[in-house]
């Protein structure tokens, strides 16, 4: 078992391959076959060893210390990006449906590009429910992704094939998206940093544009809060919103370990409504604000009467906006799975003034959101209400989009929120319940607080180490 304190990471890998300790060519060898001794796991829906291979060589044969600044800090590390959302050149996003044809796509969109240039070198897509319509990933294509920490369960969703690969060793970092919980969530399944980034910090186009009214936002799963802050540092910026931290001017990585003085936290720990939160899952939130008070901040708890009203409207928000936008892209639902189907005629049914009340509600959700943020600096809720479900929890084989949305709401309350108010939401693992499943916790901060989220959390995994169960493939010993 391997302490997440100790740098045993994407930026450790990449550091090796810089000095020569190991080769970028190698270390996608040991990722290749890593994915192969793990495939049952289904994380991986797209396999391009060729793509990969072939940037591989390009990092290798640019050796020697003029080299060395354009190499970028993930510099020959393996990745994956997700069947959804951006899109990396010669991959085939079919967004884990078969109404789609797997045309690779002809170029990188920005994120990609970003991607790239930090050294990262990507070599398939991962598994992802029908159109992301899921918190777990079991799409009528295939492969269903199962959870590395136990494979009868859910590596979440949609991100659920990224969670995988990444807690089974066979990536050091994955390419996530969220509009609705989709990073933290398999985060939180697989005991992984999940960071959803402050609306417009990353780069979310051209080809996925804004079509899901700002609630989706793009980075990664990784094994530790340095990859993940190193990710946004390489990605963020230049796309027409807030940078995280935007008036500190160093890097996020270079200020993780810089404990945030004196905060004012607020603790929900509870639901007052849909299924509640399981004993291990609230203890793990009171534990952590017992932490972070005994490190000199200021803890209140918040009764979830505030929060709900937020939950349940980010919700109302949530359907309208995925359902109208469904129903834009697709024109035959023929070859679709039946809940996408009926997401889709409800998308068709909304009216233009269903469609602005929810826009209207969602502001009213912002605002009142941001409101809280005069009062508290950062809210620590559960991230999910208890552990993976098993496989077959989530199914897209019937017509119930209440039913189904509802399944969602009650495994993770408080996902939809920040979606809706725009603000960063970062899912870490705090310990371990008696099954031997990680738990969770979320913390939410205001806009642009991406770092300052990324700094509690030090504190937090300094008090309860994160431990992970496979190495990371081509990682020189």
């Amino acid at each position: 078992m391997t302490d997440a304190r100790d740098p045993q990471d994407g930026v450790t890998l990449g550091a090796a391959v810089r000095a020569g300790r190991t080769t970028s060519r190698d270390v996608l060898e040991a990722a290749l076959e890593r994915a192969s001794a793990v495939s049952r796991l289904g994380a991986i829906s797209h396999l391009a060893a060729d793509i990969g291979q072939q940037q591989a060589a390009s990092i290798d044969a640019r050796r020697g210390p003029l080299a060395q600044d354009d190499r970028g800090p993930f510099c020959g590390v393996p990745f994956l990006m997700k069947d959804l959302g951006a899109a990396a050149k010669g991959l085939p996003v079919v967004c884990g449906s078969r109404a789609l044809k797997p045309v690779p796509a002809d170029s990188d969109d920005v994120l990609a590009q970003r991607f790239r240039k930090s050294g990262l070198v990507p070599f398939g897509l991962t598994t992802v429910p029908e159109f992301g319509l899921s918190l777990s990933s079991e799409p009528a294509l295939g492969p269903i992704a199962r959870n590395p920490l136990d494979p009868s369960r859910t590596p979440g969703g949609s991100s659920g094939g990224a969670a995988a690969a990444v807690a089974a060793g066979v990536v050091a970092l994955a390419h996530a998206t969220d509009a609705g919980g989709s990073i933290r969530v398999p985060a939180a399944c697989c005991g992984l940093v999940g960071l959803k980034p402050s609306r417009g910090a990353v780069p979310g186009g051209p080809s996925f544009q804004n079509h899901l009214g700002g609630l989706a936002s793009e980075l990664v799963v990784s094994r530790s809060l340095r990859d993940t802050a190193v990710a946004l540092d390489c990605c963020s910026g230049a796309a027409g919103g807030p940078c995280p931290d935007p008036d500190l001017g160093k890097p996020l990585a270079d200020r993780l370990d810089i404990p945030p003085n004196g905060l004012r936290i607020g603790l929900c720990s509870d639901v007052s409504e849909g299924a509640p939160i399981q004993p291990s899952y609230r203890e793990a939130v009171h534990h952590a604000g017992s932490v972070l008070a005994a490190a000199g901040h200021q803890v209140t708890d918040i009764g979830p009467e505030i929060l709900n009203p937020l939950a349940r409207n980010a919700a109302l928000v949530f359907d309208r906006v995925i359902s109208v936008n469904l129903a834009r892209t697709l024109g035959d639902v023929s070859a679709v799975e039946p809940l996408t189907a009926a997401v889709v005629q409800r998308g068709l049914a909304i009216t233009a003034r269903e469609l602005q009340d929810a826009e209207l509600t969602g502001v009213r959700v912002a605002h009142n959101l941001w409101r809280l943020f005069d009062e508290f600096d950062v809210i620590i809720t559960p991230m999910l209400s208890g552990p993976p479900p098993s496989i077959g929890s989530f199914p897209m084989d019937h017509r119930d989009v209440d039913l189904h949305w509802r399944r969602m709401s009650d495994f993770a309350p408080y996902a939809m929120i920040s979606n809706v108010g725009g603000t960063p939401a970062l899912s870490i693992p705090h310990g371990i319940d008696d099954r031997g499943l990680p738990l969770s916790v979320q913390l939410i901060g205001p806009m642009a607080a991406d770092g300052l989220l990324l700094r509690l959390a030090r504190q937090l995994q300094k008090a309860v180490p994160w431990h992970f169960a496979a190495p990371i493939a081509g990682l020189p010993r």
